[in-house]
Formats: C-alpha cells, structure tokens, sequence
C-alpha cells in the first residue's frame, strides 16, 4: 500500500496526503480527486448552481395532492359544523391513505369511508380514505365527494338520513 500511495503523490507533496487520494465509504480503493464520493455527492455537478425549489412555498402548485385533500375535509367540517357543531365535537375525524384491511362482507364496493361508534371509553371516529377517494372522481369533484362521503358517515354515526345532515347531499 505504501508503494501505491509514494506514486499517487503529486511532486512537491509528501506521499500519502489528502490532497492525492480519498477513500470511499467501501473500503481502501483509492477514488479519483475529481469524483464525488458514494455518501459525499455533489449537488453542483456543472457548475450551473445548487439546485432550488421549481414554485415557491406560497402556491396552489406546491401543495402535495394529501394537503389539497386535507383541506376538502376541513371545509367539509367546517360546512357542517355549522349545523352539527355539538355532535361533531365528539367525533374524531380521520384521513388515512388506504383501507388497512378489505371490506367487510356487506360493504359493496371500494370502501372510501367508515364510521365507528363510540367504544370501550374511545370515541366515535369516522375515517376517509385518500386514495380510492382521489381515485374514482375527477379533481375538480373532489371537494363534492369528499362532503358526500363525510356526510354518509356522520349519518351512519347519529341514524339520520344523509339529507337530513345536508341538505345539499348528492347535488353537485
């Protein structure tokens, strides 16, 4: 190893400085100066810049599709907190991304939601699922189906018909 490291020293320099090798995180193999290292890469690769955010923070476009979906649930609750402030307070609003099991028999279909009573000192709980949610409306519907749905379940949770909760239930 000495013999290798006294020829890759540039002259003028002692052999062995840091200068003339870098090792890698793999082992003793001697990286050439001009390559990053595998954990050390370089983020200003042709000297264009460091790379920076394509929108800035502020804009419609650079929210994720789970925080425009987060914001439909709140204006949900909020429309309908108006009506059922009371009730809703004691029901824990949920959004997951998928199902974490499949349906239950006498669930037809893809499950966009589900209600919960109250249980062993726990409280009620309705839960939205993003995904199957996002998948089966255009975006532009999202916000009607993500009200329809929230409203079918808080009709499931206090036994009233889902017009009684809404009364714009099922129009677009």
């Amino acid at each position: 190893m000495a013999a290798l490291d006294q020829q890759a020293a540039q002259p003028g320099e002692p052999a062995g400085s840091e200068s003339d090798r870098r090792t890698s995180a793999v082992g003793d193999a001697a990286v050439p100066p001009g390559l990053p290292t595998r954990h050390g890469r370089s983020r200003d690769r042709r000297g264009r810049g460091l790379r920076g955010p394509l929108l800035a923070p502020g804009l419609p476009a650079a929210r994720s599709r789970s925080q425009v979906f987060d914001d439909h649930v709140r204006a949900g609750i909020a429309r309908l907190s108006r009506r059922w402030g009371r009730q809703l307070n004691s029901i824990e609003i949920v959004v997951e991304d998928v199902p974490a099991s499949a349906g239950a028999p006498w669930e037809d279909g893809v499950v966009l939601g589900r209600a919960f009573p109250p249980a062993h000192g726990l409280p009620a709980r309705i839960v939205l699922y993003r995904r199957p949610i996002e998948a089966r409306v255009p975006a532009g519907d999202l916000g009607v189906c993500v009200l329809d749905v929230l409203v079918e379940e808080l009709a499931h949770l206090l036994n009233r018909n889902p017009n009684e909760i809404d009364p714009g239930y099922g129009r677009p």
